[in-house]
């Protein structure tokens, strides 16, 4: 397939022609949060130095168009002027869309923004909706809200990176507030960046695991028959391999039109060994295919 990205930045718009080159990396960006709303895939990533965050969308997965900033962090007060934001999720529930991102370093928090639409403008709750509190036990990063098929509850899962530890709390039906926090047993080889799906009666907890600046960066997963675990490991997803470095920090989503699954990841392109990489990551999408046992098939990157 042939791609051609369209970008808008800062009000200016551009087009940048890559019919020469292959599909992969669709655009440079990490923390590739995913959803299709209606017609249209949004991908939410980290804005890096940036001070706001932005989307990509597209219609068919090969023409993509970057919309203006979404949420500025710079204009909500209870952020610290020392603080970035990065790792958003967002989800879509009666017509609202809720807006969840991390604010760090340590001392971290999650904070959660509301819009009428998957493009924003998003407003901001005007206050943090957890804290870690700089607990050496865990981070409040890597935020993912999931709506349960069967219940109809919604959960936000999040934690990682300090203590590696796993956190589950359940939404209040306002999705701006917590009810309650579930205790959940941590997951084997797990870092961070946890991603909640359901496949054929079954829940899919996948997740980070390793150091994001090292070939140790992959994605592993288990299965359960609650979105609460227990947990049962069945192994990894992506892993390093000899042309990208360190694949994590994904999502996952199913396109109901073309009745096929996909993993969007960020890697690291041109370079060798084992790390710590330096400059930019960026974003793949790859097929997401399972066997007839329903396990999740390793997936293998392309260019």
């Amino acid at each position: 397939m042939k791609i051609k990205v369209l970008l808008n930045f800062a009000f200016l718009v551009f087009a940048v022609n890559f019919s020469a080159i292959a599909e992969n990396p669709i655009f440079r960006a990490a923390d590739p949060h995913a959803v299709k709303i209606g017609d249209t895939f949004y991908v939410y990533p980290t804005s890096g130095r940036s001070n706001f965050f932005y989307v990509y969308s597209s219609t068919d997965l090969v023409n993509w168009q970057t919309h203006k900033p979404i949420l500025d962090f710079r204009k909500i007060d209870w952020i610290p002027e020392d603080k970035s934001a990065w790792a958003p999720a967002i989800i879509s529930k009666d017509n609202t869309c809720y807006f969840y991102y991390s604010v760090g370093p340590k001392p971290s928090h999650i904070g959660v923004a509301t819009g009428n639409s998957p493009l924003g403008p998003f407003k901001d709750s005007g206050k943090a909706l957890i804290a870690d509190n700089n607990s050496p036990d865990f981070e409040a990063i890597d935020p993912m809200a999931f709506e349960d098929p069967n219940s109809g509850i919604c959960y936000l899962y999040f934690g990682g990176s300090a203590g590696s530890k796993l956190k589950v709390f359940e939404l209040n039906n306002n999705m701006t507030e917590l009810a309650r926090e579930i205790e959940v047993q941590n997951p084997p080889f797990f870092t961070e960046g946890a991603f909640m799906h359901f496949y054929n009666g079954l829940y899919y907890l996948s997740y980070s695991h390793g150091a994001w600046h090292s070939s140790s960066y992959s994605v592993h997963y288990c299965t359960a028959k609650s979105p609460i675990g227990p947990w049962d490991y069945k192994g990894p997803i992506l892993q390093t391999n000899a042309a990208y470095k360190g694949p994590g920090h994904h999502s996952i989503v199913y396109d109901n039109a073309a009745k096929k699954w996909y993993i969007f990841y960020h890697r690291w392109e041109n370079v060798s060994g084992d790390g710590p990489y330096r400059g930019s990551r960026k974003t793949a999408v790859e097929n997401l295919e399972y066997d007839t046992n329903g396990l999740i098939k390793p997936v293998t990157m392309t260019p």
